[in-house]
This record gives C-alpha cells, structure tokens and sequence, in this order.
C-alpha cells in the first residue's frame, strides 16, 4: 500500500527541504527505511507543527491554533509503498525502530467529483451569471482584478475556456504547478473536468488569474486516466504556501478550488487508526489546509456527489459521505443546486466527518457552460457549484484581501448571507443555504461603513 511517512530530520534538513532553491529527495530525508520503499518522484514537503494557545491543551487541534514551519519544530513528508501483507506490522514497529518517524499515514485515491448523468441541464452559464449578480458585483469593482485563482483538478485548457466565455483568460502561468510525472503545460492540457471547473469558477471573477495544479493527472498503478494521489495534493498545497508568501500582506488574496474528494474507504485506514484520512483531523493533508488557511488562502471544497437520490457509483462510504478535507473546519464545503433553485440529486448530505455542519452553503450546477464534456452536457456535480463559489469568493477577493476581511470572516459572511432553504436554519441538505451575493455586497457596505 502506498503511505506518507511523517519524519522528524535534524532541523538542517528541514531547512534544505523548506528552502525552493534547493533540490531534495527523499533520500536526503531518510535513510532506508526497513520494509519501506520510499518513491524518489516525490519531493519531501514540510509540514507544520499545530501549536495552541498558550495554556492550551497541547494534544488537542480542536481550539485556535497556530502552525509552526520552525526548523526545530516542523517534519517532512516523504511517501513510500509497503507491502500489503506487512503494513500493519510495519506501521507499529517502524516508529519504535526509527525515532525519526513519528507518523504513518493513508495516501487515498482521489478523484474528480462527475456526476450520475443521463438529465439535460436546467439552464445556460448566463443565468448563473445572473444568480450570482454579476453586474452588480462588477458596478462595485469586484471582478477578480489580481486576485490567484488556484484550480486543483485536472489542468486547464485555456483556449477552450476564452472561447466558450468569449473574453480573454488571464492563465498565471510562472505559478502554475504539476506533480512530478505530469506531461504538458499549464493552460494546454485536454479539454476535461479541470478545463470545466475554470469556466464556472470565471463565471462571477472573470479577471481573476487561473493558476494551473492539474493533481488529478498523476498516475497510480491501475488507477484510471482521472485519479491521483493525496500525497500530489499536499505537494500542491505546499506550492500555494510559497505563493501565498510572496504576495505583500496588505493585499493577500489566494483562492483554492478542489473539485475532487476520496470516495472509498477501500484506500484508506479505517476510522480511529492514526493513520487515517477521512476522520482524522491529525492528518497532514488536514493540518496543511488549515495551515494554508491560517495564512490568507480561501479553501473551497465541493460536497461530493453521493448524495441519497442520485449516487455516484464509485461512492463507498455507507454513510456521511462528506470526509476528510471536504469536510473540514477551514474550508468552504459546496453542496449543489440547479438555477432554480432545487437541490440536485446527487448532491452529497452531512453531517460531515471532520465537521459534522457540513455542507456550508449551496452553489449553482447542471447548467450548460463551458461544454468540456460536449455540447449537450452540462456542467454539472458539486464539482460545478464549487467552482461556481469560489469564483464568486475571488470576485470579493479583489477589494476585500485577507488583511482586511480574513478567510474565516468571509465564510461566516457567505454563511449568514445565503438563502436559507429550510425551516430551522442549517441542515444537511443545503447547509446555511443558496449563496446569496446580493446579501454579500450589502454586508460589505455596511461593514466599509457605506450603508447605516
């Protein structure tokens, strides 16, 4: 099975893995690991060290905290195969042979969030243009204009989407990033679901900046042509950091769209094993995101399509199908709704695993757009609302940077704002509700002190 392997080096090599201009692998990291078979392709990334408050409780994540890249504090991630039949006694004895080891964790599949097809779409892209206000978004200057629109999927085909939107695209293309193994160039990969979810996410920021992470085109032994790795996502992740850090504080803004989500326990750890993902809040991928959160990034992730009337067929998990970082604390969590308004089948219900009010908000899906998939088909699962959403986050993005309105703050606005579609508030169909963006824009007045 395939694993991250959590280590603790001397504090000189996590500052040569922490550094951009030096190359390392996972050989500088570690030496041979009994029983592990570590994989060179992948470059070790550091992850932080939680650390609470003072006087917290220093073994609890579930409290405010902080996240330490200190040399003497943070670890590196490498990733390694171990035989099926040894895994489970590899991972007890390997951290009492090898002190520096202090984490074992699944390295899931993760795959694009399709949807059961078969029904036309309920619409065009221009009525969500209209849903989402985007004139009136625009009349007040918020149009993405410099804001990084990160889209983790499986690349983007640039020409594809400027002629479908009939405008210009502006494609990032020096911060654009792809795993290791990755053909191709960033705007020039197949027309596909990636190429989708940057035409929805333009919809309401149509000057944002795409920057390109096609982590859904690595490739695992067996897997399928749209499938990777959550090792290549928290390798992802750890390139937005550096992103995120060169931008000037003042005026930070990094919106991440994730259309994708581990559909089957088959690949994973079961729930209460330390290694974990879908339940585990300790797991690195987890802990990255809210680390990336913490610095000014806005996470979206899309709900899933396994909802009750109309699953997906790969869906696995018998219940709460909402897991691991689409479920998380720190991001938005998109459930689906069609442009009338009605709650798309498919669409997956909470309560989540790492937080149980999950969904957060609903967005708009199965219209015709940007026809990645033919002319006939829409775009369609959550993967559509979630880009839906994050575009129209981006489109806020552009006057409300982080150092003015953090990504928590936002959340909770998009969150009391939207419309609500039930009789008590939250619930785990819609979550709070329909995003609302002309609720949005008249919180922000009020809140820039424009409006009594």
């Amino acid at each position: 099975m395939r694993v991250l392997l959590q280590l603790r080096p001397s504090p000189d090599v996590v500052a040569a893995v922490a550094d951009p201009a030096v190359s390392t692998t996972a050989a500088d990291v570690a030496d041979a690991l009994p029983g592990v078979v570590l994989d060179p392709s992948f470059a070790p990334v550091v992850a932080p060290r939680p650390v609470p408050a003072a006087g917290g409780d220093p073994l609890s994540l579930h409290q405010p905290l902080v996240f330490s890249f200190a040399d003497d504090e943070a670890s590196v991630l490498v990733r390694g195969e171990i035989s099926d039949d040894e895994a489970s006694t590899r991972i007890t004895l390997l951290p009492a042979l090898r002190r520096e080891v202090v984490g074992i964790f699944a390295d899931p599949v993760i795959q694009p969030g399709l949807t059961c097809g078969g029904t036309p779409p309920v619409g065009d892209w221009h009525d969500v243009e209209r849903l989402l206000g985007v004139p009136d978004l625009a009349a007040e200057g918020l149009d993405g204009s410099g804001v990084a629109l990160a889209v983790l999927d499986t690349g983007v085909n640039r020409a594809h989407v400027a002629r479908h939107l009939g405008r210009d695209v502006i494609l990032d293309v020096e911060r654009s990033w792809k795993p290791d193994g990755v053909t191709g160039r960033a705007g020039e990969f197949p027309v596909d679901h990636g190429t989708m979810c940057a035409f929805d996410a333009l919809i309401a920021a149509p000057r944002a900046s795409i920057i390109d992470i096609p982590v859904l085109l690595s490739r695992r032994p067996g897997g399928s042509a749209l499938d990777g790795l959550l090792s290549d996502a928290v390798a992802a992740f750890a390139h937005l950091r550096t992103v995120l850090e060169a931008q000037p504080a003042a005026s930070r803004s990094l919106v991440v769209s994730n259309s994708w989500g581990s559909f089957s326990p088959e690949w994973d750890f079961p729930a209460g094993h330390p290694g974990n993902y879908s339940d585990n809040p300790a797991h690195p991928f987890n802990l990255i995101v809210s680390s990336l959160e913490r610095s000014g990034a806005d996470v979206l992730f899309a709900a899933g399509n396994c909802g009750r009337d109309c699953p997906d067929g790969r869906c696995a998990y018998p219940d709460r199908p909402i897991t691991g970082a689409n479920s998380h604390g720190s991001v938005l969590s998109v459930a689906g709704v069609d442009t009338r308004g009605e709650r798309v089948g498919y669409s997956s219900q909470g309560p989540g695993r790492l937080v149980a009010r999950k969904p957060d908000v609903c967005a708009y899906t199965h219209f015709s757009g940007s026809r990645a998939f033919g002319d006939d088909e829409p775009d369609s699962g959550t993967s559509a609302a979630c880009p839906v959403a994050a575009g129209l986050v981006a489109a806020v993005r552009t006057r409300w940077p982080a150092a003015r309105l953090s990504p928590a703050q936002l959340r909770t606005l998009l969150r009391r704002t939207a419309d609500d579609r039930s009789d008590v508030g939250f619930d785990h169909d819609h979550g709070y509700g329909v995003v609302d963006p002309l609720g949005v824009l008249a919180s922000l007045r009020r809140r820039a002190g424009r409006v009594p």
